[in-house]
């Protein structure tokens, strides 16, 4: 039986599995205590912030994000996971790799650097649960991904905005035009991708399956999960949450929100319902701080990662991981 570690267990504790007792006020930030290391032998999923907001259309600060949500996840780490309850560290390897390190001043080269960053990571075994920043860091992800897993992957999109306007500039910096790009480079698979949410207009979707918030708000979430299952089926399927799929009144802290979007509770609940699915990749995007009210925002995009490893937890113990 290993030994209890009273505070710090992200730098002290020595295995990657269990738990350590914590002040929530105090200690080593990482995402939900776990352990932070470099070091990929044997970890299940790695945990990473890549903190670029450089691609942002409007009100800049989501390269704050991988912070908020880490400091929001101290509560996560108290007690077993509600509506879960064990502890998923008991069964998932987790680790905290920090940040994806990129030169801002020198643009050009961001993308390649998050390739690269999850090339290495992915190389390792381990599943990725990745902060932004903003979602263009989507992009560059689903480039590693693709080349691990297989082209095109199937995508599950949660936004209020579908972030398929047109741009055939293979080098641009733009957080709305990544999927474009993704399906014209044959990265994501329309026909069995879903997106979620939305409540913005394009003239052309991209044949991407859409669930617009108001067919959510109509059909409810147990039709909205069954049609995610319908669509996606056992196809690999890189999972991507932009926090601003919720309405403002749940996630003020984004930089581009929209009214009208779904509450906490519903997009919980569909992400908790997403176990059967193939994930291969998940993140969670554009949480910017400086427009947060009492951290809102960052621990809502905290729970619905905690809910992401727990569904991998499952996954493990079902031999599906």
């Amino acid at each position: 039986m290993s030994e209890t570690i009273y505070g710090d267990g992200a730098i002290r504790r020595q295995g990657l599995y269990g738990s350590s007792i914590e002040n929530t006020y105090a200690g080593v930030l990482s995402f939900m205590r776990r352990n932070y290391s470099r070091d990929l032998s044997g970890a299940d999923v790695v945990v990473s912030g890549i903190p670029l907001d450089l691609s942002t259309t409007f009100r800049s600060g989501a390269r704050l994000g991988p912070q908020a949500i880490r400091a929001a996840s101290v509560q996560l780490a108290e007690l077993p996971p509600f509506p879960w309850g064990f502890n998923p560290f008991d069964d998932l390897a987790v680790i905290d790799y920090g940040d994806c390190w990129f030169d801002a001043h020198n643009p050009l080269t961001i993308k390649p650097s998050i390739i690269e960053h999850a090339r290495v990571i992915l190389a390792s075994g381990a599943k990725m649960l990745t902060f932004g920043g903003d979602h263009f860091i989507t992009y560059p992800l689903l480039i590693a991904h693709a080349e691990k897993y297989g082209k095109p992957l199937a995508l599950l999109h949660f936004d209020a905005h579908c972030d398929t306007w047109p741009d055939d500039e293979p080098d641009s910096l733009n957080h709305g035009t990544m999927f474009y790009k993704a399906v014209k480079d044959g990265l994501a698979d329309p026909k069995k991708s879903v997106q979620v949410g939305i409540r913005t207009w394009n003239d052309d979707f991209m044949g991407m399956n859409v669930l617009d918030a108001p067919w959510v708000h109509d059909n409810g979430v147990d039709a909205t999960i069954a049609r995610i299952k319908e669509v996606i089926g056992d196809s690999p399927v890189y999972l991507t949450f932009d926090i601003d799929c919720l309405d403002p009144a749940f996630a003020p802290g984004t930089g581009t929100p929209v009214p009208g979007g779904l509450s906490s509770a519903q997009a919980l609940k569909i992400v908790r319902n997403l176990g059967d699915l193939n994930i291969v990749g998940m993140d969670v995007v554009e949480v910017a701080p400086a427009y947060d009210n009492s951290e809102v925002t960052a621990i809502a995009a905290a729970h619905l990662a905690c809910d992401m490893l727990c569904l991998m937890r499952n996954k493990k113990l079902a031999g599906t991981l």
